[in-house]
């Protein structure tokens, strides 16, 4: 890190007081090279990893640029999603109020009749989606002929959701003499596009290749059966303790599912869904930044561009998509100089997808076990316990793995937890039955008279008691409908 101070790089005093009240006494790399640039009028590309402070680096001079006297709108921010929006706008209101700044927010969902009626009241700073900024100009609700600074946020995963038409009808509504400032976690073609249409010999600011994720963030991975996820996400919960976590699950359907599992399970949790309405995605946000819940199951949509403080554990209950948004799911935590930790479930066929995200992301992906209550590198999770021989007693609960087929088998990561199991069933005569490690299996028929009868019998029932306690416990934390669906024809 840098030793220099935001008064060094052109901050105004009064803006660095305010910073200091926050406790933002240094600027950040990307910080210490934007804001200058910035202050100079120059066009700047930007690439930094999410949660470097690449928010403060464009609002900063944003904010000192503009004039409060001067009653129309003189800088916009695009951002791709409303989440991200509201968060950019609330940093533009706790630097910018006190200036006598007026910070608006146009984001889709809301009322747009009285979002026209706000913009009577002349704001200078406006932050929005493309779809309704779009909207409002194309309805002369918005004027842009005085707005000397665009940025865009999140530029890649604007133009996936956007498409790139629409912000570059944005950008051709502004004049021609206007600062253009792209920022993003990842670079792609259409934002290089854009950026050699657009922009006049522009600033590039870059990250070193391959090192798109922060370094204080740790990266592992647990493998499981399908089955078993759903333990397996609350074991990984469970182990690290976190006071906030995010969990991402790919499909929208599967959401409802994992949140009622988990407030089953004791681990308070509520869904955010990228198609929910303003309303319901602010207040299910604003309950989890002030602790409510623990757990916010999320799709990659609702959650891109979340900055939530005191968040050390993003969970993928299922592998991201790719590597981009690999680095937008881990970005959620370890940002700001913060240590923050990654952990994706994944089944035996899907280890593959964590190779090719180490190797295209150049980062330590390394497979984890859980085991006895301890977090292991798998390799050590299935080394046999001195004296064990490799094989496992009938006290282990698959703690060791054993070589199958030429491939390593994790039961260290896949067993459930089988405490409150019986050790042992009982026979019709009342002795118990137990199963011999080496001998149960192949013994010889014969023995005591009706001794091999009663043993099967018991075990029959032994084996049917268990069977019904696993079906008992893999439903522990499913819907009363999923329950009473998969409950048996015999009434029990």
């Amino acid at each position: 890190m840098t030793n220099a101070s935001f008064a060094a790089i052109g901050i105004q005093e009064d803006l660095v007081a305010r910073l200091s009240e926050f406790g933002i006494t240094a600027p950040s790399p990307v910080q210490e090279q934007t804001i200058p640039l910035l202050l100079e009028g120059r066009d700047v590309l930007a690439a930094s990893q999410t949660g470097t402070g690449k928010t403060l680096a464009y609002l900063l001079p944003l904010l000192q640029g503009i004039n409060p006297e001067q009653r129309v709108v003189q800088k916009l921010v695009l951002a791709p999603t409303q989440e991200l929006a509201m968060q950019i706008l609330r940093e533009a209101e706790r630097y910018g109020d006190y200036r006598g700044i007026k910070v608006m927010g146009l984001i889709g969902g809301a009322a747009i009749k009285r979002q026209i009626d706000k913009l009577r009241e002349h704001p200078q700073l406006v932050v929005g989606t493309p779809g309704r900024i779009r909207e409002l100009i194309g309805l002369r609700k918005l004027k842009m002929h005085e707005v000397s600074t665009i940025v865009i946020d999140e530029a890649d995963q604007m133009f996936q959701l956007s498409g790139a038409g629409e912000v570059a009808k944005i950008v051709s509504s502004a004049l021609r003499t206007r600062q253009l400032v792209m920022l993003s976690a990842t670079i792609g073609p259409e934002t290089k596009a854009l950026a050699a249409r657009e922009m006049k010999n522009p600033a590039e600011i870059g990250i070193d290749p391959g090192v798109m994720t922060a370094q204080t963030l740790e990266h592992h991975y647990v493998v499981t059966e399908e089955r078993n996820k759903v333990d397996m996400l609350r074991r990984i919960i469970r182990h690290y303790n976190p006071k906030r976590a995010i969990v991402f699950v790919n499909a929208t359907e599967d959401i409802a599912e994992v949140e009622a599992k988990l407030n089953h399970l004791g681990l308070t949790a509520a869904a955010l869904y990228g198609d929910a309405d303003k309303v319901t995605r602010s207040n299910v946000l604003a309950k989890f930044r002030d602790g409510k819940f623990r757990v916010l199951v999320a799709s990659d949509v609702a959650a891109r561009g979340l900055d939530i403080e005191d968040l050390t554990l993003v969970v993928s209950f299922d592998p991201a998509f790719d590597a981009e948004h690999y680095v937008h799911r881990a970005g959620r935590t370890g940002r700001m100089g913060k240590r923050g930790l990654s952990v994706t479930i994944v089944t035996e066929q899907q280890t593959f997808i964590m190779r090719k995200f180490a190797r295209e992301l150049d980062i330590q992906l390394e497979e984890r076990a859980l085991s006895a209550g301890k977090v292991l590198p798998a390799e050590e999770a299935r080394r046999p316990a001195p004296g064990q021989g490799g094989g496992s007693s009938g006290g282990q609960r698959g703690e060791s793995a054993a070589p199958r087929g030429g491939k390593t088998v994790r039961t260290a990561a896949v067993q459930p937890d089988t405490a409150g199991a019986r050790p042992a069933a009982a026979r019709p005569d009342g002795a118990a039955v137990r199963r011999e490690p080496q001998h149960g299996a192949g013994r010889a028929p014969g023995g005591r008279s009706g001794a091999g009868a009663a043993s099967a019998a018991g075990g029959g029932k032994a084996r049917s008691s268990s069977a019904e306690r696993e079906k008992n416990r893999k439903n522990k934390g499913a819907p009363k409908w999923l329950k009473n669906k998969t409950t048996g024809g015999d009434g029990q």
